[in-house]
C-alpha cells in the first residue's frame, strides 16, 4: 500500500498566525518604548530633587556660619554665599578652610553644571540673578516634568 503522508496541521504556523503574532509583537514594542522613557524621565527628576535639596541644605550651612560668627560675610549678603564655588571652594574659620558643598553637580535636565541663581533682593518668580548673594537655586530647564510643573519652580 501507498501511504500518502499529509502534513499536520499541528506542526506549524500559517501566514496569517505569524502576521498576527509579529503584529501583537511590534504593538508590544511600542508600548513598551514610552514606558523606558517615562522611567529615564523619572530617574532625572529624581536625582534634580536630590541636587536641589543638596546645594540648598549647603547654602543653609553656609548662612548658619556666618551668622555664628564664624567668618566674615558683606552686609548686603544677609549672610548668604556669594556665588556656588564660594560653598565648594570653602571659607576660613578660625584658620581652617571649611567646604560646604564637594562639587557643583550636573543639572539631569541641562547636562551642565549652570543653575539658575536667586538672591534675597531678587523677584522670587523672576529669572535674573543680582549677584549680591546665593539664596535659592533652581534648574535652567524649560521643559515640564511628568506631574506637569516647569523644573524651574522646583
Amino acid at each position: 500500500m501507498h501511504h500518502l503522508r499529509q502534513s499536520d496541521p499541528e506542526s506549524g504556523l500559517s501566514l496569517v498566525e505569524l502576521i498576527v503574532t509579529v503584529a501583537i509583537l511590534a504593538v508590544l514594542a511600542t508600548a513598551a518604548v514610552p514606558i523606558a522613557r517615562f522611567r529615564v524621565q523619572r530617574e532625572k527628576e529624581r536625582e534634580l530633587r536630590y541636587d536641589l535639596w543638596q546645594m540648598r541644605d549647603a547654602v543653609d550651612h553656609y548662612k548658619d556660619a556666618a551668622e555664628r560668627g564664624g567668618f566674615q560675610t558683606k552686609l548686603e549678603s544677609f549672610g548668604y554665599p556669594p556665588d556656588l564655588d564660594t560653598l565648594v571652594n570653602g571659607v576660613d574659620v578660625q584658620g581652617k578652610k571649611v567646604k560646604f558643598l564637594r562639587r557643583i553637580p550636573v543639572d539631569p535636565m541641562t547636562g551642565k553644571t549652570e543653575w539658575g541663581e536667586r538672591s534675597m533682593q531678587d523677584d522670587p518668580k523672576g529669572d535674573s540673578w543680582g549677584g549680591q548673594n546665593v539664596f535659592d537655586v533652581y534648574s535652567k530647564s524649560g521643559r515640564t516634568a511628568i506631574d506637569g510643573t516647569k523644573y524651574t519652580e522646583w
